[in-house]
């Protein structure tokens, strides 16, 4: 992989992992385009550590009172980290059991146009239903359990390549009756162990890199740590704003593209 492939993939990660447009099937798509048939593993696992980076950078705040919550008990701030944390467990359940039970299926479609297209389908009728939500939501201390292990089935579902993490979490947050705030804050907080989990499931199958490999992973890397930061800051505001569906089309578009590309292409 030359330098510049690795950079324009680390960008389509980074962008692509928080905008609500799905990742991976962007990259499916963009290693078909700059002419690889198969993911680089080592490479993949350098670009989610970058967007990794960029989650912590934006959400510190959350963390912070996630850890203030497990040693300090009387007041508002780890009251709050600690539900944060409670519902953070609760989701990731469904995740990781899906992501066990099933990760050999769904690293399968994987090299499936078809399946990408359809499921970017999916991803835009998915933000195109929170245009409905027009209610405050509900805040962090009034979201219980079943709201935290619906989130985080669909989560594990969003492994299929062309289904957003991001959109199809937020919105089923949004249309379980969340706050917009909570709703993205919990969303992303969420994909911090489903990250991790994935990643450790990765490097365990891996060796050591070989020299060729390191450049374009640290440049992977940085370029989506950079445009991740980017893409997590403007998301956010876009949510706040109530405009998370402007991103439908666009989602409709690449699906269809990716469908007829896999009949006629």
């Amino acid at each position: 992989m030359e330098l510049w492939q690795a950079a324009v993939l680390g960008v389509v990660q980074g962008l692509t992992e928080f905008l609500p447009i799905s990742s991976s099937g962007h990259l499916v798509l963009g290693q078909r385009l700059l002419g690889f048939t198969e993911p680089a593993l080592m490479f993949d696992i350098a670009v989610h550590v970058g967007s990794l980076v960029a989650v912590v950078g934006v959400f510190w705040r959350d963390l912070w009172s996630i850890i203030r919550g497990l040693f300090v008990w009387d007041d508002e701030e780890s009251s709050q980290g600690r539900r944060l944390l409670w519902l953070v467990v609760v989701g990731s359940i469904p995740t990781a059991i899906i992501g066990f039970a099933f990760k050999d299926l769904f690293e399968s479609m994987f090299s499936s146009l078809l399946t990408v297209g359809l499921a970017l389908l999916i991803t835009g009728w998915l933000l195109l239903a929170t245009a409905l939500v027009r209610r405050p939501g509900r805040p962090l201390e009034k979201v219980g359990a079943g709201r935290a292990l619906i989130i985080g089935l669909v989560q594990g579902l969003a492994i299929t390549p062309g289904i957003s993490r991001s959109g199809s979490t937020i919105s089923i947050a949004l249309l379980l009756g969340v706050n917009r705030r909570v709703a993205a804050h919990y969303s992303f907080v969420l994909s911090i162990p489903a990250i991790l989990g994935a990643l450790v499931l990765q490097v365990h199958e891996l060796g050591a890199p070989s020299a060729a490999q390191v450049a374009p992973m640290i440049m992977g890397f940085i370029t989506a740590a950079i445009s991740g930061y980017w893409a997590l800051r403007t998301l956010l505001k876009i949510v706040q704003a109530g405009a998370f569906h402007w991103f439908a089309p666009y989602c409709f578009a690449v699906g269809l593209f990716a469908l007829a590309w896999n009949f006629w292409g």
